[in-house]
């Protein structure tokens, strides 16, 4: 790392602690020419590949504004958005790779949003897979009549039987 000071291209690391709860690691360094010390934040770059072929970092924000759109009209929030989202960051970032194609992102938002509204996760899959027909519909509505708690079977969607308050249970 170059001191900010001398601009020596070397510098060593006294103390690094990992703050964010992990998501970037502070480190304090010394450079061995002038003997100043400075602090740098360091945070794991995650970048999406788009079809294109272009790179560009992973937003958060993005899946949100994306999620919002098939969330329009539903009684979803923005605070159950944003808990999606940081679970698809989790999910995309449990890769463990740098690089995420953005079809991998829109499999991320399909498991969570799923469980948060059937009827925006058809929304969401019917753009995100392509959905041609009435046909591509039906068979998604049947797997996830076949997902569902059987709890939640005579009820309305998300709801459990009546007097439950569970919900339908995500898959382990």
């Amino acid at each position: 790392m170059r001191c900010p000071f001398c601009h020596s291209p070397d510098s060593r690391v006294i103390d690094s602690r990992e703050t964010d709860e992990g998501a970037t690691t502070r480190r304090r360094r010394s450079c061995p020419i002038c003997g100043r010390r400075f602090t740098t934040v360091e945070e794991p770059v995650l970048a999406v590949v788009k079809r294109s072929g272009v790179s560009e970092p992973f937003d958060r924000n993005k899946v949100i504004a994306g999620v919002r759109r098939a969330c329009q009209g539903r009684p979803v929030d923005e605070a159950q958005l944003a808990v999606l989202a940081a679970k698809v960051e989790d999910a995309v970032r449990a890769t463990g790779s740098a690089e995420v194609p953005s079809n991998e992102v829109g499999l991320a938002i399909l498991g969570p949003l799923r469980y948060l509204d059937e009827v925006a996760y058809l929304r969401f899959a019917s753009v995100y897979r392509s959905f041609s027909s009435a046909a591509d519909f039906e068979k998604e509505i049947a797997e996830l009549k076949r997902l569902r708690p059987a709890s939640a079977a005579g009820g309305p969607p998300g709801q459990g039987a009546p007097g439950d308050d569970a919900g339908p249970v995500p898959p382990s």
